[in-house]
């Protein structure tokens, strides 16, 4: 008979099966930065680099996407030029070059504020509602529930596209169209879904008894919610938050049909940047690459709590 120890024994893989899937590993994670790693050399090219062909690997370094991206250009004579003394910095000198100035700033940077308002409000909403969504299903007895949470993950069943024109609609009507206030609700609706369900799963790994043990030396139950069920929930939180920051940040159907110019996003700003005689790559490149900062940000300030959570786990019962 085989004893209990040799039945719960683990098999470690070899050497050379680790080492095969490492190699898997980074083959993989080389593979999917290939695409960001040319956007960022992209950025880095002057326009005629960036359309040349063959492409171009090496190239001379150029700052004309970021200078492109930030503000708007008008072609002028030579003559009105030099009547306008000395460039007033780097892009205005790289304006000047290829016979244009600057005329002013562009559109990007207000766009790119309201990504930032609309996606972390909408993920702030969207984490709290669900958080106390989810206690509330862990933790009481609620008629229906499995009905219910079914209910809320089929809400994200359907493509939102299937739903825009109502939702425009609706919106007209009530004047939230092309406002951050719409769009945060609009995401924060389609997000609390995503963090009830990831939520739930946390909380229920959570034993009651503690919560119990704290009401009975004289905490509320909203107390101990808060002290001790949010602490222990950090893991979850915060994946979900990066969950759902993600979605709100490069959501594009809603933010085309539902925002003109007041609340219009960077993603369905970023592929309409026109340069003179098309589209202007390396100023598409630049934005591209700028708006992955705060995502990747975001992802790495909350990285310990991850961390902490893949190395410790919540406490099981």
């Amino acid at each position: 008979m085989i004893s209990a120890t040799t039945a719960h024994s683990v098999v470690e893989p070899s050497a050379t099966t680790r080492r095969f899937a490492g190699s898997l590993v980074v083959l993989y994670a080389i593979i999917t930065m290939i695409p960001l790693v040319w956007i960022m050399l992209t950025a880095f090219k002057s326009p005629d680099d960036a359309i040349s062909y063959p492409p171009k690997v090496l190239f001379k370094p150029s700052l004309e996407g970021f200078c492109n991206l930030f503000t708007t250009r008008s072609r002028q004579t030579p003559e009105f030029i030099r009547s306008l003394g000395p460039p007033q910095g780097l892009c205005d000198d790289i304006a000047r070059s290829r016979n244009m100035v600057v005329a002013g700033p562009s559109n990007y940077v207000p766009r790119f504020v309201n990504s930032l308002i609309i996606a972390f409000g909408s993920t702030v909403l969207a984490v709290a509602l669900g958080t106390l969504s989810a206690y509330g299903f862990s933790r009481f007895r609620v008629p229906l529930k499995d009905d219910l949470l079914f209910f809320i993950l089929s809400t994200r069943m359907m493509p939102p596209i299937a739903v825009a024109i109502p939702i425009y609609l609706m919106y007209r009507t009530i004047g939230l169209s092309d406002t951050r206030l719409g769009m945060i609700l609009l995401y924060t609706s389609v997000n609390v879904s995503l963090a009830v369900w990831l939520l739930k799963g946390f909380i229920d790994e959570i034993p009651r008894e503690y919560e119990e043990a704290a009401m009975i030396d004289g905490y509320t139950r909203f107390q101990a919610f808060v002290k001790v069920v949010l602490p222990q929930a950090t893991t979850g939180i915060a994946a979900t938050a990066i969950f759902c920051l993600i979605f709100a940040w490069n959501e594009y159907a809603f933010a085309v049909l539902l925002t003109s110019g007041n609340a219009q996003t960077a993603p369905p700003f970023i592929p309409i940047i026109i340069g003179e005689g098309g589209q202007d790559w390396p100023a598409v490149a630049a934005g591209t690459t700028l708006f992955l900062v705060p995502i990747v940000v975001f992802t790495v300030l909350l990285r310990k709590h991850l961390l902490r959570g893949i190395t410790f786990g919540a406490v099981r019962k």
